[in-house]
């Protein structure tokens, strides 16, 4: 829970990149910086100085992404405002010796509102030793190169842990009203100090529930991306940040269905069903035996909460492919533990918010019934909040689900899915003071067929109901994220995850847990028949 100490392993081997750098420049493509041209007055650090085209471009928002088996893939990626050549990253040891360089692919898109394209550079890894502690760098022709670290995943069962959250913003101020300065994506200085508690849990992996920066909404959308990694690069350098694309990842003008940015900025594994519209907007990996689904809820939800209404853009694409990859989960003996990771809610007890969506309900959580997921993460209301395990519905326009245990110490996932609403991660427009007492929840049920002149959107309809499903929430604090720790067990017993939630109470990250309990299942090679489809726990 704190920093390392000045002499411990991983300080020690960030100290030895400068003596490895020197000896292995040649054989392992590093090249010495170019003399970059000065900057005017007017340009912004780094390589949002572009107006000056004789000056090279810096590695900026450097981050890393697993492979679809995180025991032997990852990817390095960064990006620039100007074009790189030969970009690539640099593969070293835990004594800073850098032997191997790996070419990196270069993708782009045209930011519609300012017209600057952004260059996004990524390197896949592979061949890679399980669980093994690798040095990076990534470099360019005439950069400065940009270090990490990174450990891959475990190869079988084995301890994990991994954290989550959705819905951070920026922490910076990016836009002038008048002798003033303000943040205008939605961000707070929270959104800083949830990175900073994430650093100190030391996680293997991340999983951002979408809405990262809430670029749509701001005055410069590439700057608020910049912003935004600046602030997340410090943890994603050396651990993989695995997002959801969220209704604000939807910039009006950038791709067919707005989602060209989130689609340059990530490389995900690859998924069937997707077309060049659809890439990246679904994907799965495995960690240990932990199987990880992130899905795009804009495809099934009626709620119009982007830069444009897209609604069935997958032409039920997604949803096939999805019931695919949850049946193989679920028959395979190696895999004990179906996460699921995705904006938009199935659960809320806020008032005046988001609520849930009756699309996600109609769509998604009959296929985590069937096939026995256990937890579900999502953002898009921005407060603490988790289910009971949930399995099955009342026969209502709400399709209310139905608890089916109420201990909130221990749940028992066979019986039922949990869903966590781990919107914290530092907007400025939290929801935890707008909670219903007793619980009950909103559904969208529907929207108008046009926009409402006023607000361009559609304007939802809801139902009330009451929220028998609903555990425990957090209505004192408004900014946190999630902790889980996979104990595998023994073969042919349980296993076991350990959930924390923390509340960030400080500058830094400082933390406070707010509450503690376990999820349990057997393993699935425990001699026991897995998970049927159907079945009702």
């Amino acid at each position: 829970m704190t920093n390392p100490p000045e002499n411990s392993p991983v300080t020690r081997r960030r100290l030895l990149v400068g003596a490895g750098l020197a000896a292995a420049a040649g054989a392992a493509g590093f090249a010495s910086p170019a003399q970059a041209a000065p900057a005017s007055d007017k340009d912004l650090p780094g390589s949002l100085s572009a107006s000056e085209p004789a000056a090279v471009p810096t590695v900026d928002g450097l981050h890393l992404q697993f492979g679809s088996d995180a025991s032997r893939e990852m990817v390095v990626s960064w990006h620039t405002l100007q074009p790189a050549r030969d970009p690539r990253v640099v593969l070293g040891d835990g004594h800073g010796t850098f032997t191997q360089a790996v070419g990196a692919t270069t993708r782009s898109y045209v930011d519609a509102k300012s017209g600057r394209t952004v260059y996004a550079h990524h390197a896949v890894l592979t061949g890679l030793a399980a669980s093994t502690g690798y040095l990076y760098a990534a470099v360019h022709d005439g950069a400065a190169p940009q270090f990490g670290t990174f450990t891959t995943g475990p190869r079988g069962r084995a301890r994990v842990t991994f954290t989550s959250f959705g819905d951070q913003g920026t922490p910076t101020l990016g836009k002038k009203l008048g002798t003033s300065w303000t943040n205008d994506n939605l961000g707070s200085p929270a959104a800083g100090d949830t990175t900073g508690g994430v650093e100190r849990v030391q996680p293997m992996f991340h999983l951002f529930n979408g809405d990262l920066c809430y670029a749509n909404l701001a005055t410069d959308r590439i700057r608020t991306w910049w912003d935004f990694w600046a602030n997340n690069s410090r943890s994603a350098r050396n651990r993989p940040w695995m997002p959801s694309a969220g209704n604000h990842e939807n910039e009006l003008g950038n791709g067919p269905i707005g989602y060209a940015a989130y689609q340059t900025y990530f490389q995900v594994p690859e998924a069937s069903g997707q077309t060049d519209v659809t890439r990246g907007l679904w994907y799965s990996f495995t960690v240990g035996a932990v199987r990880v689904i992130s899905v795009a809820n804009d495809d099934v939800c009626y709620q119009d909460g982007g830069n444009s209404y897209v609604r069935g853009y997958s032409a039920g694409a997604q949803k096939a492919w999805l019931e695919k990859e949850l049946a193989a989960a679920r028959a395979d003996r190696d895999v004990d533990w179906i996460v699921v990771c995705m904006h938009q809610v199935a659960i809320s007890t806020a008032n005046n918010f988001n609520g849930a969506d009756l699309g996600v309900r109609q769509e998604w959580v009959p296929l985590f019934d069937k096939y026995g997921v256990d937890l579900v993460v999502c953002g898009h209301e921005h407060h603490y909040e988790r289910s009971h395990p949930i399995r099955g519905h009342e026969a209502n326009q709400t399709m209310t689900p139905v608890p089916a245990a109420t201990d909130t110490r221990t749940i028992d996932t066979t019986k039922g899915t949990v869903h966590m609403i781990l919107g914290g991660g530092g907007t400025s427009a939290p929801s935890n003071q707008l909670l219903f007492t007793p619980p009950e929840c909103r559904v969208i049920v529907s929207v108008s067929d046009q926009p409402d002149p006023t607000t361009h959107h559609r304007v939802p309809v809801y139902v009330h109901e009451p929220a028998a499903w609903s555990a425990v929430r957090d209505a004192a604090n408004s900014y946190g994220f999630g902790a889980f720790e996979v104990d595998p067990g023994k073969p042919g017993g349980d296993t076991t995850m350990t959930v924390t939630y923390y509340n960030v109470t400080g500058v830094g990250g400082g933390l406070e847990a707010f509450e503690t309990f376990t999820l349990r299942r057997p393993r699935s090679d425990a001699g026991r028949p897995p998970h049927a489809p159907g079945q009702q726990g």
